[in-house]
């Protein structure tokens, strides 16, 4: 389940790619999942576990990855940790949804990113509320970003 906690929060990663940069190993590159969501956010192919190749800063090494790709990558690999995904945009967010479905993860979040007009699930960690849609998210995670009570 995904879990979204809105505004300042004590534990929280804020620095995700430096994060990633100093933890990641090579062998996330192997995952298929990795795969998909380097090639959907960054538009890059891995080549190998030092190496992607990108259409507009051509091979470039994992550290290169966007913040977006890297938090997501995290994500993925390092779920016990809350990560800021407030650097992500809005394309990486069916990516958080789908890697919830895999595993519980909690993000950080200091706007309201989109996560399209479909149904899901989302715990607002602020309020412990449980939300399906981005109506929902809205009503909600404008209130803990603007410091209501709920």
């Amino acid at each position: 389940m995904l879990t979204i906690y809105f505004g300042d929060m004590d534990g929280v990663i804020d620095n995700t790619s430096v994060y990633f940069n100093n933890t990641y190993s090579a062998a996330w590159l192997e995952d298929p999942l990795a795969q998909r969501i380097i090639k959907s956010v960054d538009k890059g192919v891995v080549l190998g576990p030092n190496a992607i190749e990108t259409k507009i800063l051509g091979v470039i090494p994992p550290e290169k990855l966007s913040s977006g790709t890297k938090t997501l990558l995290l994500l993925l690999f390092a779920a016990q940790n809350v990560y800021n995904a407030t650097n992500c945009g809005d394309n990486c967010a069916y990516w958080i949804l789908r890697i919830s479905k895999r595993h519980d993860i909690t993000i950080n979040l200091h706007h309201l990113m989109n996560f399209g007009n479909g149904r899901f699930t989302a715990r607002i960690g602020n309020t412990g509320e449980l939300i399906h849609s981005m109506d929902e998210l809205v009503l909600v995670g404008a209130d803990c970003l603007r410091g209501g009570l709920r």
